[in-house]
């Protein structure tokens, strides 16, 4: 995908699994925005959806080798049934085969989702799970 183009407006539904491989990826690569995936694997719900709306390109100029990466919006369900929003970069051609949400109501949901989330730290700060730090 070339970083001039459009930023694709796709909403994505991922589950379990797939969101454990699209943070141990973003680990293994040092991305700049990826949640610890012993804290994903630990606390995100094992048979939960979990959503992906890009928000901007961005990239490493510093690690030319890395490709440019859509940072993502990220919303997390938890195994207590709790949603919480973090940011997740993700290279293009891991983000296009991942399922796409095509129901408009179920975009309207996690629209709404997304605007009353808390974010991963504070979750963790209100859960008293100490600092928020990952």
């Amino acid at each position: 995908m070339d970083f001039d183009q459009p930023l694709p407006r796709e909403l994505k539904a991922v589950d379990s699994s797939s969101l454990f491989k699209l943070e141990e990826r973003g680990c293994d690569l040092g991305l700049s925005q990826r949640l610890d995936p012993a804290w994903v694997q630990a606390n995100a719900a094992p048979d939960g959806t979990h959503y992906l709306w890009p928000a901007l390109w961005h990239s490493l100029p510093h690690r030319p080798d890395v490709p440019h990466q859509l940072r993502c919006e990220l919303l997390i369900t938890l195994r207590a049934g709790d949603r919480v929003k973090s940011l997740l970069d993700v290279l293009p051609d891991d983000f296009t085969p991942l399922p796409q949400v095509t129901s408009r109501d179920e975009g309207m949901q996690v629209s709404q989702l997304f605007d009353h989330a808390p974010s991963v730290r504070e979750w963790l700060l209100r859960e008293g799970e100490g600092s928020g730090e990952l």
